[in-house]
C-alpha cells in the first residue's frame, strides 16, 4: 500500500516536472487577476527592462511577483558576486517552484506581499534598494494596494535608484506619478501582448 508520504513526494516531483511555461498558465488559470498575463514576458523585454541598469552599482535588487522566474536568470547574470536578489511573491506555488529552480546563493525568494517591501529588505541587513522590479498587475489589485506598493517602493530605493514596472495596462501611470517625478515610459511591441515598461527615478 502506498503511504501518504510517498504520495506527497510524487506530487512534490510531479510539480517540479512542469516547464516554466506550462506552471504559468495553470497559475494564471487559478489565480488571473494576480498572474495578469497568459504567457510570461518575451526575451526583447527582458532585456529591454533591465538595459536601464547601472549594475555596477547594485547591492540589493528586489522584484515582486516573479512568477515562474522569467526575470530570474537575467538578473543573475548581471548581478555583481556580492550583490544580493530577492523575489517577493503572495502565491506559495511560484515560491517553491522557484527554490526548486534558482540555487544561486545571491537569490532570495520570499513568500510575502510587495507592501512589506521594507521590512523584508531589512530583514536581509539592507536599509535600502537599488532597483525595484515589477510585473504585478496594478490595475487589478484590491483598491488601495498598488499605491501601498507605490509608496513603499518609493522609500526602499536609494536616491538615484528606479522602480522597473512592465504591464499590459496603461493605468499603472496613475500609481507612478504621485510618488515619482521622473518616469521614462517605452512599449515593446515584440511582446504578447505589446508591453508598456516605466522606470521610475527616485531623484
Amino acid at each position: 500500500m502506498t503511504s501518504s508520504l510517498s504520495l506527497g513526494r510524487s506530487a512534490r516531483k510531479s510539480k517540479r516536472r512542469l516547464s516554466p511555461q506550462a506552471m504559468f498558465f495553470r497559475e494564471f488559470l487559478r489565480r488571473p487577476v494576480m498572474v495578469g498575463s497568459i504567457i510570461p514576458s518575451s526575451n526583447r523585454t527582458i532585456r529591454r527592462v533591465l538595459d536601464r541598469v547601472d549594475w555596477a552599482s547594485v547591492k540589493l535588487f528586489v522584484e515582486y511577483g516573479p512568477g515562474v522566474g522569467t526575470f530570474c536568470q537575467a538578473v543573475l547574470d548581471r548581478l555583481g558576486p556580492d550583490a544580493q536578489y530577492i523575489a517577493i511573491d503572495t502565491n506559495p506555488d511560484f515560491v517553491e517552484y522557484l527554490r526548486d529552480s534558482f540555487h544561486d546563493p545571491r537569490f532570495t525568494v520570499v513568500q510575502g506581499s510587495a507592501e512589506d517591501v521594507e521590512k523584508i529588505a531589512a530583514e536581509h541587513g539592507h536599509e535600502h534598494a537599488d532597483y525595484v522590479l515589477s510585473g504585478l498587475p496594478f490595475s487589478t489589485l484590491p483598491p488601495g494596494v498598488g499605491d501601498r506598493i507605490a509608496a513603499a517602493t518609493r522609500r526602499v530605493l536609494r536616491p538615484g535608484g528606479a522602480f522597473l514596472v512592465y504591464q499590459f495596462n496603461p493605468n499603472v501611470r496613475n500609481f507612478l506619478t504621485p510618488h515619482f517625478e521622473r518616469i521614462d515610459y517605452e512599449i515593446e511591441w515584440w511582446n504578447v501582448p505589446p508591453a508598456q515598461i516605466w522606470w521610475a527615478w527616485k531623484d
